[in-house]
């Protein structure tokens, strides 16, 4: 059986925020595409990731204002990353034995995609829906 790779799997073209760009933007972005991850870059290289549970983690704090906290303070700065020719199983085993949320796929030191949990929760009905 021929390994699919994540490329043929991921959402192209993600939506991104930049580091600098405050927790109220980032929660605007969120929920205008109704998403829940963000690639972060600085100078268009990848630096990070933000969640929508990171921005409630941090938002939770004692005196943060997210008109004013950045994106920066809120992202895991060591994302799961792999190229877009990775075999999809990698990538599904790797989120679930690690407990990630999104995997980032980078081509050349660009994201090119995003593949979430959600993302693998589709392909998973798509099995059941055609046994």
């Amino acid at each position: 059986m021929k390994r699919t790779a994540i490329r043929n799997s991921m959402t192209l073209l993600p939506h991104t925020v930049g580091r600098d760009q405050t927790l109220a933007s980032a929660h605007h972005m969120m929920s205008e595409h109704r998403i829940r991850h963000l690639p972060v870059l600085a100078g268009g290289q990848l630096v990070g990731i933000v969640s929508d549970r990171d921005l409630k983690f941090i938002e939770a704090l004692k005196d943060v204002d997210p008109e004013r906290v950045t994106i920066e303070e809120a992202m895991s700065q060591e994302p799961y990353t792999v190229p877009p020719e990775t075999p999809l199983g990698d990538v599904v085993r790797t989120m679930a034995t690690e407990r990630y949320g999104a995997a980032l796929v980078v081509d050349h030191g660009k994201v090119v995609g995003i593949f979430t949990a959600i993302d693998a929760m589709r392909l998973l009905a798509d099995v059941f829906e055609k046994s």
